[in-house]
């Protein structure tokens, strides 16, 4: 695909933060609007910063940052987020986003090899925060007591949901994916039942199969542990543990490495806390492969 082939990005509905800002231009002090052309200008960007690096972009403090976003009318950053992601997109197009990070990378192998180096480097310093190690040690905890773990992923992460799932299993704990879209995801959460315990490989946004997801877990009273790429996401109060496993740059192609190396940490993890059961289960699983193809002597 060339360059002519990536059409510019569409925009959905009307663009609210302009709107405000042009409205109220005339009336905000210098260091406001040094703030809110920051944003307006560098749109992608905002979308995955907190309140203190763009104050740092911009030259200023987290609380100037919040006060001129509340000065906008919006009631914090998350309600700006979610008006910007709106105009700009569900979610940004994955041609769009393979395209920004070719054009940063300019065909050049060594910058490709140094990318996906940064972005591996970046996501493995976050697993090893105090808050993730904690987090993962409650998450272990729930997935030992657990009568069978489900995972929840969709497209890309529906693969992890499933190679996930097998792991688990070959651990000696009873496991499943949910990773279907649209309507065929019902079926498939029927399966999950009182006792479970969901892993859920979701992004910042609360599409309409991970609400369905969450309102069934509640129901049916099912803990839910969290990987999330961003500690401000909406999806953060309906998790009973949230691991976070930041990705790329909202405007670059995203690698799905971290979610893969968060999830054999977790398995890794599991396995430490129940070794017999884990040694039994692949004993066994030994045996079954054997009697379908027995050893030549």
């Amino acid at each position: 695909m060339t360059q002519k082939e990536l059409r510019p990005r569409r925009h959905h509905g009307t663009d609210r933060f302009s709107d405000r800002l042009r409205k109220r231009r005339a009336s905000l002090s210098p260091s406001l609007l040094n703030v809110l052309d920051y944003i307006d200008g560098n749109r992608h960007a905002v979308l995955g910063k907190s309140a203190l690096e763009i104050g740092f972009a911009a030259g200023t403090s987290d609380a100037t940052v919040i006060r001129a976003i509340q000065t906008l009318g919006f009631q914090g950053l998350v309600d700006l987020k979610d008006t910007l992601e709106a105009w700009l997109g569900e979610t940004d197009s994955p041609v769009e986003k393979l395209a920004s990070t070719a054009t940063e990378i300019g065909r050049n192998t060594d910058a490709a090899i140094d990318f996906v180096i940064a972005d591996q480097s970046h996501a493995i310093q976050a697993m090893s925060t105090d808050r993730n190690r904690a987090a993962m040690a409650k998450a272990v905890g729930l997935l030992r007591g657990a009568r069978r773990i489900g995972l929840f992923g969709m497209q890309a992460s529906g693969i992890l949901a499933s190679y996930a799932a097998r792991i688990f299993q070959r651990h000696g704990f009873p496991s499943y994916a949910l990773n279907a879209s649209g309507i065929l995801l019902a079926e498939e959460l029927l399966e999950m039942q009182s006792g479970d315990v969901l892993v859920m490989l979701a992004q910042s946004r609360a599409h309409r199969e991970s609400q369905t997801v969450i309102a069934e877990a509640q129901r049916l009273s099912v803990p839910i542990i969290m990987l999330l790429g961003r500690e401000d996401s909406v999806l953060c109060k309906d998790a009973a543990v949230v691991l976070i496993v930041p990705r790329a740059k909202r405007d670059q192609f995203a690698l799905h490495a971290p979610a893969l190396v968060t999830l054999e940490a977790m398995a890794l993890a599991l396995a430490s806390v129940e070794p017999d059961r884990t040694l039994a289960s692949l004993q066994r699983l030994v045996d079954l492969r054997g009697q379908i193809r027995p050893t030549r002597r």
